[in-house]
Parts: C-alpha cells; structure tokens; sequence
C-alpha cells in the first residue's frame, strides 16, 4: 500500500446530552475504483488495533459508507441512507451486534483528496438510541519524497 496522503479522522460521540471527541492522523492511501472512492490505513497502538487496515469505502452516489477492519479485531460497519443495518463489532473482549442507521453521507473527494463527512445513530438491537456518531475523515496529498 502506498502511503501517499495523510489523513485525518475526526469521530465524536454523542450520548446523554454530552459529547466525546477522538482525532487521529495517519499515513494511507486513496483509490478511486468501482465507482467508490477507498480510504485505507493502517490503524496503531494508539487506536488499540496495532496490526489492522482499516478501509473506509463510500460510494459515487453517496448512498453508502462501508468501514472494514481487517486483522486480529475484524468489524465491520455499514453506514446506508435509508436502511438499518446489523453490524458486526468485535471489541477484543467478545463480538456485539449493534444497529447502525444513516444521518447524513456527505463526501467531497476527488483524486486529489478532500473530506468524507457522515453521521449515524447506533441502538442496541432493541432499537434503543446508543449514541450519535459524527465522522469527519480528510484526505489530504502528502508532498513527493526527494
């Protein structure tokens, strides 16, 4: 994987009428293929899933953002408009199967980089409200190595 673009992810939790925010950057890699732009990193120690890639993958319509994690904590989340998903979450301490429901997908990326934002509501199967989640994700070109 060429490591080519920095990229810059800003999650913040929303729960109980207070919030959370985490930011991470990271050397990865963009591809536009498919008709869907791929937004792949390697995660570290700091995120607690050192050895794991991390593909974010959202469509040309926008109707869909895919997060899969590959490794020794595999997961995977799908962020679809209009559609509640059941997704697959391993913790390290065992498996959870979360609802997952669309907010908004907004992706403005080119080859060139640029910016994902989406939102979703998470519940616990039993349709009761977990959290709201926002994602902010930009991918910016890192200069040529000389």
């Amino acid at each position: 994987m060429e490591e080519n673009y920095l990229i810059t992810i800003k999650g913040t939790m929303e729960q109980g009428g207070g919030s959370d925010t985490v930011e991470l950057m990271t050397r990865g890699s963009l591809v536009h293929k498919d008709s869907a732009y791929y937004i792949i990193y390697r995660e570290t120690e700091a995120t607690g899933y050192d050895g794991c890639t991390t593909t974010v993958r959202v469509a040309d319509d926008a109707r869909r953002v895919t997060m899969t994690r590959f490794g020794r904590v595999p997961s995977q989340l799908v962020v679809e408009k209009g559609t509640r998903h059941l997704c697959h979450y391993e913790t390290g301490y065992g498996a959870v199967s979360l609802g997952v429901a669309a907010d908004t997908i907004e992706p403005a990326l080119t080859d060139r980089g640029g910016r994902l934002k989406f939102s979703y509501m998470l519940d616990s199967g039993n349709e009761a409200v977990i959290s709201r989640n926002l994602v902010d994700i930009t991918v910016s070109p890192l200069p040529p190595k000389s």
